[in-house]
Protein backbone atom coordinates (compact mmCIF):
# COMPACT_ATOMS: atom_id res chain seq x y z
CA UNK A 1 0.00 0.00 0.00
CA UNK A 2 1.23 3.08 -0.67
CA UNK A 3 1.19 5.87 1.73
CA UNK A 4 -1.24 7.94 0.24
CA UNK A 5 -3.73 5.35 0.44
CA UNK A 6 -3.19 4.19 4.11
CA UNK A 7 -4.00 7.90 5.11
CA UNK A 8 -6.79 7.56 3.38
CA UNK A 9 -7.96 4.60 5.02
CA UNK A 10 -7.02 5.48 8.64
CA UNK A 11 -9.35 8.60 7.78
CA UNK A 12 -12.13 5.79 6.64
CA UNK A 13 -11.54 3.99 9.98
CA UNK A 14 -11.19 6.72 12.65
CA UNK A 15 -14.10 8.53 10.89
CA UNK A 16 -16.54 5.13 10.83
CA UNK A 17 -14.88 3.72 13.97
CA UNK A 18 -15.79 6.48 15.79
CA UNK A 19 -19.41 6.32 15.58
CA UNK A 20 -20.04 2.93 15.49
CA UNK A 21 -17.86 2.76 18.61
CA UNK A 22 -19.95 5.21 20.31
CA UNK A 23 -23.19 3.70 19.12
CA UNK A 24 -21.98 0.54 21.21
CA UNK A 25 -21.57 2.56 23.98
CA UNK A 26 -25.13 4.11 24.02
CA UNK A 27 -26.21 -0.19 23.21
CA UNK A 28 -24.07 -1.17 26.06
CA UNK A 29 -24.98 1.35 28.68
CA UNK A 30 -28.14 -0.21 29.12
CA UNK A 31 -26.45 -4.05 30.33
CA UNK A 32 -23.31 -2.51 31.82
CA UNK A 33 -26.53 -0.79 34.38
CA UNK A 34 -28.82 -3.54 34.24
CA UNK A 35 -28.66 -4.25 37.56
CA UNK A 36 -29.18 -0.54 38.79
CA UNK A 37 -31.89 -0.18 36.17
CA UNK A 38 -33.76 -3.34 37.32
CA UNK A 39 -34.54 -0.79 40.51
CA UNK A 40 -35.48 2.23 38.63
CA UNK A 41 -37.76 1.19 35.85
CA UNK A 42 -39.60 -1.98 37.17
CA UNK A 43 -41.76 -3.00 40.12
CA UNK A 44 -39.41 -3.04 43.38
CA UNK A 45 -41.54 -5.68 44.91
CA UNK A 46 -39.81 -9.16 43.39
CA UNK A 47 -36.13 -8.15 42.59
CA UNK A 48 -35.46 -11.45 40.58
CA UNK A 49 -38.39 -10.18 38.30
CA UNK A 50 -37.66 -6.95 37.93
CA UNK A 51 -34.00 -7.94 36.48
CA UNK A 52 -35.18 -10.56 34.68
CA UNK A 53 -37.49 -8.27 33.36
CA UNK A 54 -34.62 -5.76 32.87
CA UNK A 55 -32.64 -8.33 31.17
CA UNK A 56 -35.57 -8.94 28.82
CA UNK A 57 -36.14 -4.92 28.10
CA UNK A 58 -31.56 -5.14 27.16
CA UNK A 59 -32.60 -8.16 24.87
CA UNK A 60 -35.30 -6.29 22.89
CA UNK A 61 -32.88 -4.04 21.40
CA UNK A 62 -31.14 -7.06 20.05
CA UNK A 63 -34.31 -8.57 18.35
CA UNK A 64 -35.15 -5.73 16.83
CA UNK A 65 -31.97 -5.11 15.07
CA UNK A 66 -33.10 -7.57 12.72
CA UNK A 67 -35.49 -4.75 11.41
CA UNK A 68 -33.23 -1.94 11.78
CA UNK A 69 -31.07 -4.25 8.92
CA UNK A 70 -33.54 -4.26 6.64
CA UNK A 71 -34.83 -0.64 6.38
CA UNK A 72 -31.36 1.46 6.99
CA UNK A 73 -29.55 -1.77 4.52
CA UNK A 74 -31.87 -0.97 2.16
CA UNK A 75 -31.88 2.97 2.47
CA UNK A 76 -28.09 2.08 2.06
CA UNK A 77 -28.09 0.26 -0.66
CA UNK A 78 -30.17 2.55 -2.69
CA UNK A 79 -28.88 5.84 -1.38
CA UNK A 80 -25.63 5.51 -0.28
CA UNK A 81 -23.80 4.38 2.78
CA UNK A 82 -22.52 7.81 4.15
CA UNK A 83 -26.21 9.35 4.87
CA UNK A 84 -27.08 6.07 6.34
CA UNK A 85 -24.93 5.66 9.02
CA UNK A 86 -25.35 9.84 9.62
CA UNK A 87 -29.14 8.82 10.68
CA UNK A 88 -28.26 5.84 12.77
CA UNK A 89 -26.16 8.00 14.85
CA UNK A 90 -28.57 10.86 15.54
CA UNK A 91 -31.23 8.10 16.66
CA UNK A 92 -29.28 6.44 18.55
CA UNK A 93 -27.76 9.12 20.35
CA UNK A 94 -30.78 10.90 20.90
CA UNK A 95 -32.65 7.72 22.64
CA UNK A 96 -29.74 7.05 25.00
CA UNK A 97 -29.88 10.46 26.33
CA UNK A 98 -33.32 10.24 26.46
CA UNK A 99 -33.76 7.12 28.78
CA UNK A 100 -31.17 8.89 31.01
CA UNK A 101 -34.01 11.76 31.44
CA UNK A 102 -37.07 8.93 32.30
CA UNK A 103 -38.43 9.67 35.79
CA UNK A 104 -38.42 6.25 37.91
CA UNK A 105 -41.06 3.85 38.29
CA UNK A 106 -41.99 5.15 41.69
CA UNK A 107 -42.93 8.29 40.19
CA UNK A 108 -44.77 7.87 36.61
CA UNK A 109 -45.87 3.94 37.13
CA UNK A 110 -45.58 1.34 33.90
CA UNK A 111 -45.39 4.87 31.56
CA UNK A 112 -41.10 4.23 32.98
CA UNK A 113 -40.63 0.66 31.46
CA UNK A 114 -42.88 1.62 28.33
CA UNK A 115 -41.13 4.29 28.03
CA UNK A 116 -37.39 2.26 28.41
CA UNK A 117 -38.88 -0.49 26.34
CA UNK A 118 -39.94 2.25 23.17
CA UNK A 119 -36.35 3.89 23.56
CA UNK A 120 -34.76 0.62 23.70
CA UNK A 121 -36.45 -0.40 20.20
CA UNK A 122 -35.21 3.06 18.75
CA UNK A 123 -31.79 2.13 19.84
CA UNK A 124 -32.10 -1.48 18.36
CA UNK A 125 -33.48 -0.50 15.27
CA UNK A 126 -30.41 2.19 14.57
CA UNK A 127 -27.45 -0.69 15.49
CA UNK A 128 -29.71 -2.42 12.89
CA UNK A 129 -28.36 -0.08 10.15
CA UNK A 130 -25.04 0.98 11.69
CA UNK A 131 -22.71 -2.32 11.94
CA UNK A 132 -23.62 -2.74 8.04
CA UNK A 133 -23.29 0.22 6.84
CA UNK A 134 -19.57 0.87 8.59
CA UNK A 135 -18.67 -2.55 7.90
CA UNK A 136 -19.12 -1.99 4.02
CA UNK A 137 -17.88 1.49 4.09
CA UNK A 138 -14.45 0.04 5.11
CA UNK A 139 -14.49 -3.02 3.36
CA UNK A 140 -15.02 -1.28 0.12
CA UNK A 141 -12.29 1.23 0.80
CA UNK A 142 -9.59 -1.52 1.90
CA UNK A 143 -7.26 -2.97 -0.72
CA UNK A 144 -7.61 -6.39 -2.54
CA UNK A 145 -6.43 -8.95 0.19
CA UNK A 146 -6.13 -6.58 2.69
CA UNK A 147 -9.98 -6.63 3.91
CA UNK A 148 -9.38 -9.03 7.25
CA UNK A 149 -7.24 -6.42 8.45
CA UNK A 150 -8.57 -3.53 8.01
CA UNK A 151 -12.54 -4.30 8.69
CA UNK A 152 -11.27 -6.06 12.26
CA UNK A 153 -10.61 -2.17 12.69
CA UNK A 154 -14.19 -2.07 13.20
CA UNK A 155 -14.56 -5.13 15.13
CA UNK A 156 -12.97 -3.69 18.14
CA UNK A 157 -15.38 -0.77 18.47
CA UNK A 158 -17.68 -3.00 19.85
CA UNK A 159 -15.54 -3.78 22.76
CA UNK A 160 -14.17 -0.25 23.03
CA UNK A 161 -17.80 0.92 23.34
CA UNK A 162 -18.32 -1.49 26.05
CA UNK A 163 -15.08 -0.67 28.02
CA UNK A 164 -15.47 2.82 27.86
CA UNK A 165 -18.95 2.45 28.83
CA UNK A 166 -17.40 0.92 31.90
CA UNK A 167 -15.25 3.11 32.30
CA UNK A 168 -17.78 6.19 32.62
CA UNK A 169 -19.63 3.83 34.60
CA UNK A 170 -17.19 3.77 36.91
CA UNK A 171 -15.64 7.37 37.37
CA UNK A 172 -19.11 8.58 38.15
CA UNK A 173 -19.60 5.70 40.99
CA UNK A 174 -16.32 7.22 42.67
CA UNK A 175 -16.57 10.69 41.75
CA UNK A 176 -20.01 10.53 43.98
CA UNK A 177 -21.24 8.83 46.86
CA UNK A 178 -22.85 5.47 46.62
CA UNK A 179 -26.60 7.06 47.62
CA UNK A 180 -25.97 10.02 45.02
CA UNK A 181 -25.07 7.17 42.27
CA UNK A 182 -28.14 5.04 43.38
CA UNK A 183 -30.48 8.49 43.34
CA UNK A 184 -29.55 10.04 40.34
CA UNK A 185 -25.94 9.54 39.28
CA UNK A 186 -27.04 6.29 37.22
CA UNK A 187 -28.15 8.86 34.49
CA UNK A 188 -24.97 10.71 33.86
CA UNK A 189 -23.71 8.01 31.41
CA UNK A 190 -26.88 7.81 29.32
CA UNK A 191 -25.94 11.92 29.24
CA UNK A 192 -22.68 11.78 28.15
CA UNK A 193 -23.55 10.33 25.08
CA UNK A 194 -25.12 13.50 23.47
CA UNK A 195 -21.80 15.35 23.56
CA UNK A 196 -19.90 12.25 21.93
CA UNK A 197 -22.82 11.85 19.19
CA UNK A 198 -22.36 15.30 18.64
CA UNK A 199 -18.89 15.23 17.94
CA UNK A 200 -18.97 12.02 15.26
CA UNK A 201 -21.23 13.90 13.50
CA UNK A 202 -19.27 16.59 13.17
CA UNK A 203 -16.19 13.93 11.72
CA UNK A 204 -18.87 11.88 9.80
CA UNK A 205 -20.19 14.84 7.69
CA UNK A 206 -16.91 15.68 6.12
CA UNK A 207 -17.03 12.05 4.70
CA UNK A 208 -17.14 11.31 1.03
CA UNK A 209 -19.20 8.03 -0.26
CA UNK A 210 -17.37 4.71 -1.00
CA UNK A 211 -15.28 4.80 -4.35
CA UNK A 212 -17.41 1.08 -4.64
CA UNK A 213 -20.98 2.20 -4.18
CA UNK A 214 -20.15 5.69 -5.67
CA UNK A 215 -18.81 4.31 -8.89
CA UNK A 216 -21.44 1.23 -9.03
CA UNK A 217 -24.46 4.44 -8.89
CA UNK A 218 -22.70 6.02 -11.43
CA UNK A 219 -22.79 3.40 -13.88
CA UNK A 220 -26.13 2.53 -13.11
CA UNK A 221 -25.62 -0.50 -11.20
CA UNK A 222 -27.44 0.00 -8.14
CA UNK A 223 -30.31 -2.38 -7.02
CA UNK A 224 -33.64 -0.86 -7.62
CA UNK A 225 -34.86 -2.93 -5.39
CA UNK A 226 -32.60 -4.39 -2.17
CA UNK A 227 -35.02 -6.46 -0.54
CA UNK A 228 -36.43 -8.64 -3.12
CA UNK A 229 -32.61 -8.96 -4.68
CA UNK A 230 -31.25 -10.15 -1.54
CA UNK A 231 -34.11 -12.40 -0.33
CA UNK A 232 -36.62 -13.34 -3.42
CA UNK A 233 -33.47 -14.48 -5.19
CA UNK A 234 -32.73 -18.03 -4.45
CA UNK A 235 -28.97 -17.67 -5.36
CA UNK A 236 -28.79 -15.18 -2.83
CA UNK A 237 -31.02 -16.01 -0.13
CA UNK A 238 -28.56 -19.63 -0.04
CA UNK A 239 -25.89 -17.55 0.87
CA UNK A 240 -27.93 -15.02 3.62
CA UNK A 241 -29.25 -18.32 5.48
CA UNK A 242 -25.58 -19.89 5.45
CA UNK A 243 -24.30 -16.45 7.02
CA UNK A 244 -26.23 -16.39 9.85
CA UNK A 245 -26.68 -20.45 10.29
CA UNK A 246 -23.02 -21.41 9.59
CA UNK A 247 -20.92 -18.06 11.40
CA UNK A 248 -23.31 -15.16 12.60
CA UNK A 249 -25.25 -17.26 14.68
CA UNK A 250 -22.27 -19.30 17.10
CA UNK A 251 -20.19 -15.79 16.53
CA UNK A 252 -23.29 -14.24 18.50
CA UNK A 253 -23.40 -16.04 21.16
CA UNK A 254 -20.05 -16.87 21.78
CA UNK A 255 -19.59 -12.96 21.91
CA UNK A 256 -22.31 -12.18 24.46
CA UNK A 257 -20.94 -15.01 26.51
CA UNK A 258 -17.76 -13.35 26.81
CA UNK A 259 -18.50 -10.30 27.72
CA UNK A 260 -22.24 -9.65 28.58
CA UNK A 261 -23.19 -13.18 30.54
CA UNK A 262 -19.63 -13.41 31.68
CA UNK A 263 -20.46 -9.58 33.46
CA UNK A 264 -24.18 -10.58 35.12
CA UNK A 265 -22.74 -13.77 36.41
CA UNK A 266 -20.42 -12.13 38.54
CA UNK A 267 -22.73 -9.48 39.58
CA UNK A 268 -26.00 -11.22 40.21
CA UNK A 269 -24.46 -15.42 40.41
CA UNK A 270 -21.17 -14.37 42.17
CA UNK A 271 -22.38 -11.76 43.94
CA UNK A 272 -19.10 -9.42 43.53
CA UNK A 273 -18.86 -5.93 44.09
CA UNK A 274 -19.98 -4.26 41.20
CA UNK A 275 -17.18 -1.51 40.45
CA UNK A 276 -14.73 -4.86 41.26
CA UNK A 277 -16.42 -6.19 38.50
CA UNK A 278 -16.66 -3.55 35.69
CA UNK A 279 -12.53 -2.91 36.81
CA UNK A 280 -11.54 -6.63 35.88
CA UNK A 281 -13.83 -7.03 32.95
CA UNK A 282 -12.31 -3.53 32.04
CA UNK A 283 -9.05 -5.13 32.06
CA UNK A 284 -9.63 -8.36 30.43
CA UNK A 285 -11.32 -6.44 27.17
CA UNK A 286 -7.90 -4.35 26.85
CA UNK A 287 -5.71 -7.03 26.69
CA UNK A 288 -8.28 -8.98 24.32
CA UNK A 289 -8.52 -6.14 22.13
CA UNK A 290 -5.73 -6.14 19.93
CA UNK A 291 -6.20 -9.84 19.00
CA UNK A 292 -9.33 -8.83 17.11
CA UNK A 293 -6.27 -7.26 14.54
CA UNK A 294 -4.31 -10.27 14.96
CA UNK A 295 -7.20 -12.46 13.26
CA UNK A 296 -8.52 -10.40 11.31
CA UNK A 297 -5.11 -10.43 10.03
CA UNK A 298 -4.49 -13.79 10.13
CA UNK A 299 -7.50 -14.46 8.27
CA UNK A 300 -5.90 -12.54 5.02
CA UNK A 301 -3.56 -15.04 4.99
CA UNK A 302 -5.34 -18.80 6.28
CA UNK A 303 -8.39 -17.88 5.32
CA UNK A 304 -11.82 -16.74 7.44
CA UNK A 305 -13.62 -20.33 8.20
CA UNK A 306 -10.87 -22.23 10.51
CA UNK A 307 -10.24 -19.21 12.55
CA UNK A 308 -14.05 -18.51 13.39
CA UNK A 309 -14.67 -22.42 13.65
CA UNK A 310 -12.01 -22.99 16.01
CA UNK A 311 -13.33 -19.97 18.37
CA UNK A 312 -16.06 -21.55 18.14
CA UNK A 313 -15.13 -25.04 19.35
CA UNK A 314 -13.02 -23.43 22.07
CA UNK A 315 -15.82 -22.30 23.58
CA UNK A 316 -17.88 -25.43 23.20
CA UNK A 317 -14.83 -26.95 24.67
CA UNK A 318 -14.34 -24.78 27.65
CA UNK A 319 -17.50 -22.51 28.71
CA UNK A 320 -17.91 -25.10 31.61
CA UNK A 321 -14.48 -25.79 32.67
CA UNK A 322 -13.97 -21.75 33.08
CA UNK A 323 -17.33 -21.31 34.78
CA UNK A 324 -16.74 -24.10 37.25
CA UNK A 325 -13.66 -22.38 37.88
CA UNK A 326 -14.94 -18.53 38.12
CA UNK A 327 -17.17 -19.59 40.80
CA UNK A 328 -15.06 -21.68 42.50
CA UNK A 329 -12.43 -19.30 43.04
CA UNK A 330 -14.78 -16.91 44.84
CA UNK A 331 -17.23 -18.86 46.60
CA UNK A 332 -16.91 -17.66 50.10
CA UNK A 333 -17.44 -21.89 50.95
CA UNK A 334 -13.96 -22.32 49.91
CA UNK A 335 -12.65 -19.62 52.41
CA UNK A 336 -11.59 -19.47 56.25
CA UNK A 337 -14.06 -17.50 58.24
CA UNK A 338 -12.28 -14.92 60.60
CA UNK A 339 -15.51 -15.66 63.23
CA UNK A 340 -14.24 -13.03 65.48
CA UNK A 341 -13.90 -10.43 63.03
CA UNK A 342 -17.75 -11.05 62.05
CA UNK A 343 -20.62 -7.85 62.90
CA UNK A 344 -23.90 -7.97 63.00
CA UNK A 345 -26.31 -4.39 63.56
CA UNK A 346 -29.80 -4.33 63.64
CA UNK A 347 -32.09 -1.36 63.10
CA UNK A 348 -35.61 -0.44 61.88
CA UNK A 349 -35.77 1.86 59.08
CA UNK A 350 -38.72 3.59 57.39
CA UNK A 351 -38.72 2.69 53.86
CA UNK A 352 -40.12 4.36 50.54
CA UNK A 353 -43.52 3.15 51.09
CA UNK A 354 -43.12 4.79 54.19
CA UNK A 355 -43.70 1.50 56.49
CA UNK A 356 -41.08 -0.42 58.52
CA UNK A 357 -38.24 -2.48 57.74
CA UNK A 358 -36.71 -4.37 59.70
CA UNK A 359 -32.50 -4.70 58.25
CA UNK A 360 -29.79 -7.14 59.06
CA UNK A 361 -26.57 -6.27 58.47
CA UNK A 362 -23.77 -8.36 58.63
CA UNK A 363 -19.71 -8.46 57.77
CA UNK A 364 -17.81 -11.06 57.33
CA UNK A 365 -14.30 -11.17 57.02
CA UNK A 366 -12.00 -13.88 55.75
CA UNK A 367 -8.55 -15.24 56.37
CA UNK A 368 -7.41 -14.49 52.38
CA UNK A 369 -8.72 -10.90 52.58
CA UNK A 370 -12.05 -11.37 51.25
CA UNK A 371 -15.17 -9.81 52.73
CA UNK A 372 -18.61 -10.18 52.47
CA UNK A 373 -21.63 -7.61 53.10
CA UNK A 374 -25.14 -9.45 53.21
CA UNK A 375 -27.92 -7.19 54.36
CA UNK A 376 -31.19 -9.11 55.08
CA UNK A 377 -34.43 -6.46 54.17
CA UNK A 378 -37.18 -8.23 56.40
CA UNK A 379 -40.50 -6.19 55.52
CA UNK A 380 -42.97 -5.49 58.32
CA UNK A 381 -46.55 -5.54 58.74
CA UNK A 382 -48.09 -4.24 62.45
CA UNK A 383 -45.03 -4.79 63.89
CA UNK A 384 -44.69 -8.62 62.32
CA UNK A 385 -42.66 -9.80 59.71
CA UNK A 386 -45.14 -9.41 56.03
CA UNK A 387 -46.16 -13.15 54.66
CA UNK A 388 -46.68 -13.12 51.02
CA UNK A 389 -47.50 -16.45 49.43
CA UNK A 390 -46.91 -18.08 52.89
CA UNK A 391 -43.45 -16.96 53.21
CA UNK A 392 -42.05 -14.08 55.40
CA UNK A 393 -41.23 -11.19 52.78
CA UNK A 394 -37.54 -10.81 52.78
CA UNK A 395 -35.14 -9.62 50.56
CA UNK A 396 -31.42 -10.19 50.78
CA UNK A 397 -28.87 -8.57 49.22
CA UNK A 398 -24.91 -9.66 49.27
CA UNK A 399 -21.88 -8.15 48.05
CA UNK A 400 -18.38 -9.52 47.96
CA UNK A 401 -15.45 -7.85 47.67
CA UNK A 402 -12.37 -10.41 46.83
CA UNK A 403 -8.84 -10.08 46.90
CA UNK A 404 -6.37 -8.85 44.39
CA UNK A 405 -5.18 -12.91 43.68
CA UNK A 406 -9.01 -13.72 43.38
CA UNK A 407 -9.65 -10.77 41.11
CA UNK A 408 -6.53 -12.02 38.77
CA UNK A 409 -7.44 -14.89 38.58
CA UNK A 410 -11.07 -13.79 37.25
CA UNK A 411 -9.21 -11.64 34.53
CA UNK A 412 -7.48 -14.18 33.41
CA UNK A 413 -10.66 -16.27 32.64
CA UNK A 414 -12.67 -13.96 31.30
CA UNK A 415 -9.70 -13.00 29.34
CA UNK A 416 -9.55 -16.05 27.26
CA UNK A 417 -13.14 -16.12 26.86
CA UNK A 418 -12.45 -12.57 24.75
CA UNK A 419 -10.03 -14.39 23.09
CA UNK A 420 -12.53 -16.71 21.92
CA UNK A 421 -14.74 -13.72 21.09
CA UNK A 422 -11.78 -12.26 19.09
CA UNK A 423 -11.34 -15.53 17.02
CA UNK A 424 -15.38 -15.51 15.95
CA UNK A 425 -15.75 -11.89 15.45
CA UNK A 426 -12.48 -10.52 14.48
CA UNK A 427 -12.56 -11.71 10.53
CA UNK A 428 -16.78 -11.90 10.49
CA UNK A 429 -17.02 -8.25 8.74
CA UNK A 430 -14.72 -9.49 5.72
CA UNK A 431 -16.05 -12.80 5.44
CA UNK A 432 -19.94 -10.70 4.91
CA UNK A 433 -18.92 -8.73 2.89
CA UNK A 434 -17.17 -10.65 0.64
CA UNK A 435 -20.53 -12.98 0.31
CA UNK A 436 -22.37 -10.52 -1.17
CA UNK A 437 -22.71 -7.90 -4.68
CA UNK A 438 -21.79 -4.05 -3.73
CA UNK A 439 -25.66 -3.31 -5.34
CA UNK A 440 -27.09 -5.55 -2.48
CA UNK A 441 -24.35 -5.56 0.03
CA UNK A 442 -24.97 -3.40 2.51
CA UNK A 443 -29.18 -4.91 2.91
CA UNK A 444 -28.04 -9.31 2.70
CA UNK A 445 -24.78 -9.26 5.22
CA UNK A 446 -26.46 -6.44 7.43
CA UNK A 447 -30.01 -9.60 7.91
CA UNK A 448 -27.68 -12.18 9.09
CA UNK A 449 -25.32 -10.17 11.04
CA UNK A 450 -27.70 -8.85 13.36
CA UNK A 451 -30.22 -11.81 13.77
CA UNK A 452 -27.09 -13.95 14.70
CA UNK A 453 -26.22 -11.12 17.11
CA UNK A 454 -29.12 -9.09 17.87
CA UNK A 455 -31.83 -12.40 17.89
CA UNK A 456 -29.71 -15.43 18.79
CA UNK A 457 -26.75 -13.49 20.49
CA UNK A 458 -28.82 -10.84 22.74
CA UNK A 459 -31.16 -13.50 24.35
CA UNK A 460 -28.60 -15.16 25.62
CA UNK A 461 -28.21 -12.95 28.68
CA UNK A 462 -32.00 -13.68 30.07
CA UNK A 463 -32.29 -16.88 28.37
CA UNK A 464 -29.19 -17.84 30.73
CA UNK A 465 -30.07 -16.30 34.06
CA UNK A 466 -33.54 -17.74 33.42
CA UNK A 467 -31.87 -21.32 33.62
CA UNK A 468 -29.71 -20.45 36.36
CA UNK A 469 -32.41 -19.34 38.67
CA UNK A 470 -34.51 -22.14 37.87
CA UNK A 471 -31.72 -24.44 38.50
CA UNK A 472 -31.03 -22.74 41.99
CA UNK A 473 -34.74 -22.93 43.00
CA UNK A 474 -34.72 -26.95 42.33
CA UNK A 475 -31.41 -27.37 44.19
CA UNK A 476 -28.86 -28.26 41.79
CA UNK A 477 -25.35 -27.77 43.24
CA UNK A 478 -24.22 -26.84 40.08
CA UNK A 479 -27.00 -24.47 39.34
CA UNK A 480 -24.45 -21.22 37.81
CA UNK A 481 -23.44 -23.81 35.04
CA UNK A 482 -27.11 -24.39 33.67
CA UNK A 483 -27.30 -20.89 32.01
CA UNK A 484 -23.96 -22.60 29.80
CA UNK A 485 -25.93 -25.04 27.91
CA UNK A 486 -27.98 -21.95 25.64
CA UNK A 487 -24.61 -21.07 23.99
CA UNK A 488 -23.44 -24.23 23.86
CA UNK A 489 -25.60 -25.87 21.60
CA UNK A 490 -26.07 -22.85 19.76
CA UNK A 491 -22.38 -22.72 18.85
CA UNK A 492 -22.51 -26.45 18.68
CA UNK A 493 -25.08 -26.38 15.58
CA UNK A 494 -23.33 -22.89 14.06
CA UNK A 495 -19.80 -25.22 14.01
CA UNK A 496 -21.12 -28.32 12.15
CA UNK A 497 -22.89 -26.32 9.63
CA UNK A 498 -20.10 -23.73 9.10
CA UNK A 499 -17.69 -26.93 9.04
CA UNK A 500 -19.49 -29.01 6.30
CA UNK A 501 -20.65 -25.84 4.21
CA UNK A 502 -18.57 -22.26 4.22
CA UNK A 503 -15.47 -22.68 2.35
CA UNK A 504 -12.56 -21.82 3.50
CA UNK A 505 -11.34 -19.37 0.30
CA UNK A 506 -13.67 -18.61 -2.13
CA UNK A 507 -12.07 -17.17 -5.46
CA UNK A 508 -15.33 -16.09 -6.38
CA UNK A 509 -15.75 -13.28 -3.26
CA UNK A 510 -17.51 -10.05 -4.35
CA UNK A 511 -16.11 -6.60 -3.99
Amino acid sequence: MSTKSTKGIWKVISASSMGTMIEWYDFYIFGSLAVVISTKFFPSDNPTAAFLSTLATFAAGFVVRPFGALFFGRLGDLIGRKYTFMVTLLLMGGATFLIGCIPSYETIGFMAPLLVLILRLLQGLALGGEYGGAATYVAEHAPVGQRGYWTSWIQTTATVGLFISLMVILATRNILTPEQFDEWGWRVPFWVSIIMVFVSYLIRKNMDESPVFAKAKAEGKTSTNPLKESFGNRYNLKFVLLALFGATMGQGVVWYTGQFYAMNFMKTVMSIDSSQVDTLLGISLILGTPFFILFGWLSDKVGRKYIMMGGMLLAILLYRPIYKSMYETTSVKNKTEMVEKTTLITELKENKKQTMDSIYTTNKEFADGTTLLEVKTVSLENGKAMVVDGKAKVETKTTIKINTADQWALIFLVFVQVLFVTMVYGPIAAFLVEMFPVKIRYTSMSLPYHVGNGIFGGLLPAISTYFVINAKEAGDPEFYLEGLWYPIVIASICFVIGMVYIKNKDKNTHI
